[in-house]
């Protein structure tokens, strides 16, 4: 991470865990820990339910960012509408990889993933770990863009879904 312009977090401000998507800053407090103080980020993701605490001292450590600019998401919907590379590597590694990806918290490298999924055709059946892989980045991208967006997950979802969709019917006419 370059600097420290993106590692200051404030009360209210939605970020970005990479491994567990968007959450919002409920609280910075300092306790004392081993005899030291430091200064913690309370974080919750409601969908998950969950809440972290993350030191400010490892903030760039984990990735913890603030929610992607507007420009960085026009680069993953760009992407999102790119032709698929779908690798021949077994689907085992592959899969691997589809999980790193998502996880980086890059919102580009989650549509990667999606794009890579995403079927044109519905003859063709996705299996199970395919269709899980794929509602996870989809998921993960929708809270991104709702969040910057102010929309619900699900009209961002709705809406990611739609581009996907015509970017396919394009290609195919």
């Amino acid at each position: 991470m370059a600097g420290n312009d993106n590692i200051d977090f404030a009360t209210g401000d939605y970020v970005v865990y990479p491994a567990h998507g968007v959450g919002r800053v409920e609280g910075v407090s300092t306790e004392a820990i081993a005899g030291m103080d430091v200064t913690l980020y309370t974080i919750s993701f409601k969908k998950d339910r969950m809440r972290l605490k993350v030191p400010a001292m490892n903030v760039a450590r984990v990735g913890l960012r603030k929610l992607s600019s507007e420009d960085r998401l026009k680069d993953a919907i760009d992407t999102l509408q790119g032709r698929s590379r779908v690798r021949r590597a077994m689907w085992s590694r592959r899969a691997a990889e589809y999980e790193t990806k998502i996880n980086s918290g890059d919102p580009v490298a989650i549509a990667e993933v999606l794009r890579d999924l995403k079927r044109s055709n519905d003859d063709t059946e996705q299996s199970y770990s395919e269709r899980q892989i794929y509602q996870s980045a989809l998921e993960r991208l929708a809270r991104e863009v709702a969040a910057v967006e102010s929309i619900t997950e699900d009209q961002a979802s709705d809406k990611l879904e739609d581009m996907m969709t015509k970017s396919a019917k394009k290609k195919a006419a």
